[in-house]
């Protein structure tokens, strides 16, 4: 899982490519259809040199030939010394690859969008060598999505969107829109995009309010939410396993200290109907000694 705002905001391509299509669409480039998207690892030795530099390289590869290199880059404020980085990236892709190569830039605030923009130019003088031109993606052109339906038709844009206008004064009715879409949403969906918006709006008024979203909002029956999810497979199988984890997984969003005593507990407990009563409690108690204080 991603571990800084910084990574989120350009992990999102690697582990959702789909995204690129939303994407290119609104930067209004052209992307070939059922094109097969590839990301390129770090363990891949010939490109060890690179990625110790660029944040993410993904290659494209269209069913009838054609394909290119796309070199993603998040970008949290204006740098001067990006120029030359990111002509060299492109120069080293280009060469090494020998297929066209994009950069685009992901940025959380406008002004460093319009930075990133560019154009950059090398050289000397009035004479220009070399010069950069990136995609980027920011505030200024990727949609607001404030509608829950709408949201629900593609979470992966809406969460890139979330994660764009972490600091837009819409940011709380963006991430109750899509609190709810994710009540229709798979289990394993609802985990990732959840944990990558908590990483993605560190440092953001906006994750205060995506975390009340995820614990108060979002853990009512019939919502179809994770935690429901887990609950409910737990009943159907008998399987106690499941319970607790959702018990552990309801305090872990909230912020509620688990100490091991109490989660040692938690999972050896065999008693279905006690997990129950622990996943009901977890939505609301403040410290786990509550959720055992009307069983002791």
């Amino acid at each position: 899982m991603v571990s800084s705002r910084h990574e989120a905001a350009h992990r999102i391509f690697q582990e959702r490519p789909e995204l690129l299509a939303p994407v290119f669409r609104i930067l209004d480039v052209p992307l070939p259809k059922e094109a097969a998207v590839e990301v390129l690892t770090p363990d891949a030795t010939e490109i060890r040199p690179l990625e110790r530099r660029v944040d993410s390289v993904l290659r494209v590869d269209p069913p009838d030939g054609g394909g290119f290199l796309l070199a993603i880059e998040a970008q949290g404020r204006p740098d001067p010394d990006k120029a030359v980085s990111w002509a060299y990236y492109l120069a080293f892709l280009k060469a090494k690859h020998k297929r066209p190569a994009l950069l685009l830039v992901v940025c959380q605030d406008k002004s460093t969008a319009d930075w990133a923009a560019g154009p950059f130019r090398l050289g000397l003088g009035d004479w220009t060598a070399l010069s950069v031109h990136p995609l980027v993606l920011g505030p200024g052109n990727v949609p607001v999505i404030l509608d829950p339906e709408e949201a629900a038709q593609d979470l992966t844009l809406a969460t890139f969107s979330a994660l764009t206008h972490g600091s837009h004064r819409d940011a709380p009715a963006i991430l109750k829109a899509l609190a709810r879409a994710m009540g229709t949403a798979d289990p394993e969906s609802v985990s990732y995009y959840s944990e990558l918006l908590e990483i993605g709006l560190e440092g953001f008024p906006a994750k205060d309010t995506w975390r009340n979203e995820m614990s108060v909002g979002t853990y009512f029956p019939g919502r179809g939410t994770l935690i429901e999810e887990t609950f409910l497979k737990g009943k159907a199988e008998g399987q106690t396993e499941e319970r607790a984890l959702a018990v552990l997984r309801v305090l872990e969003k909230r912020g509620v200290a688990i100490p091991a005593e109490a989660h040692d507990r938690i999972t050896a407990c065999t008693d279905l109907d006690a997990l129950g009563r622990w996943l009901d409690r977890a939505v609301t108690v403040s410290q786990t000694e509550e959720l055992f204080a009307e069983d002791d």
